[in-house]
């Protein structure tokens, strides 16, 4: 992504300067007018990298609020960042457009790029442009920093620890069904189905527990294709298995208040994705300082479970003894 001429030049080029380079504030970006910029990270910092997409009809509706697709697409990368310890540093923007997207929707997306890009501090370096014959998509590739050595990986849980999520489990999934169905199931009110799309729509990266996760977890990843499935993964990694308490499993008003009317759809909420939020592991002495230190960020986090020696799945058991059972245990595109 390169404004050769913020004057002049092609059509791209008068694209990236109206909508992109003012997004793009640090030194390193040279107001996208090369083909490339730098960072240097701070001394004694690695980096930490991620790479992500959203595409219209997969991830996002096309009629979805442009501005909120933008957040969206940088939200979930800042909340791989999150779950690393990593802080946001800059990110790069690759957009596949198609011809009947225009002008106005553009400055919608860039503004709302613009304001979370500055809301995270986590500019804009470049990117690319192209005209896609297909659906618009929206490639991310963020980076953060950690402190050497210190990047919270899906490896490192251990037999003993406590298994911690932060927020609540399921509402996406749940706002998704709302924005896919003509009217809201009956008996829920209008303010806990606007929360629920609120949640589909507008990830909540939990950033502000980087540190906090650098100092006390053990393991730790992102929720963004199912608790059950994602924690799989980190048990896997780590050579460990786990049991979950599911009646500990945190669930929003809103979430419950649906559940009520469909409780079958639980299975969906722990295995659907796009929660977004961070599932992971710590000792037991470090628990407390760890409630403290997300109660200071303005965040919940909630012990459902403990990592076990093993090496199967975790175990999901319901408040009768029994063990759950999932169809599939996460989203998968393929």
């Amino acid at each position: 992504m390169s404004a050769s001429g913020h004057n002049g030049g092609s059509a791209e080029d008068r694209l990236i300067a109206k909508h992109f380079a003012p997004i793009a504030r640090h030194p390193g970006a040279l107001g996208l007018t090369d083909d490339a910029a730098f960072f240097a990270p701070p001394a004694g910092c690695e980096l930490v990298l991620k790479a992500d997409a959203v595409i219209g009809g997969v991830h996002f509706f096309p009629d979805d609020p442009p501005d909120l697709v933008a957040r969206k697409a940088l939200r979930v990368n800042l909340s791989d960042l999150a779950a690393k310890g990593a802080d946001p540093a800059g990110f790069l923007l690759s957009l596949a457009i198609p011809r009947e997207i225009d002008d106005p929707w553009l400055e919608a997306f860039a503004r709302g790029l613009a304001e979370d890009a500055a809301h995270f501090a986590c500019p804009l370096f470049g990117g690319d442009t192209d005209r896609s014959p297909g659906p618009i998509m929206v490639s991310i590739a963020a980076f953060g920093t950690v402190p050497a050595g210190r990047m919270v990986r899906r490896g490192g849980a251990r037999p003993g620890d406590v298994v911690m999520v932060t927020g609540t489990i399921g509402d996406a999934v749940l706002g998704l069904r709302l924005r896919q169905a003509k009217a809201p199931p009956p008996g829920l009110e209008a303010a806990a189905s606007e929360a629920l799309i609120g949640r589909y729509l507008l990830p909540q990266p939990r950033n502000g527990l980087a540190a906090p996760l650098r100092a006390h977890a053990h393991a730790s990843m992102d929720i963004s294709d199912g608790l059950v499935g994602d924690l799989a993964k980190l048990c896997r990694t780590s050579g460990v298995s786990a049991e979950i308490a599911v009646e500990r499993i945190p669930l929003s008003e809103p979430a419950q208040a649906f559940l009520r009317t469909e409780p079958a759809l639980l299975r969906d909420m722990l295995t659907g994705g796009d929660d977004y939020e961070i599932a992971f592991t710590l000792p037991e002495e470090r628990v407390a300082a760890m409630r403290e230190a997300a109660a200071a960020a303005g965040m919940a986090v909630t012990a459902i479970g403990r990592v076990t020696e093993g090496s199967g799945p975790p175990r999901f058991v319901g408040a009768d003894g029994k063990t759950l059972e999932f169809e599939k245990t996460s989203f998968s595109h393929f």
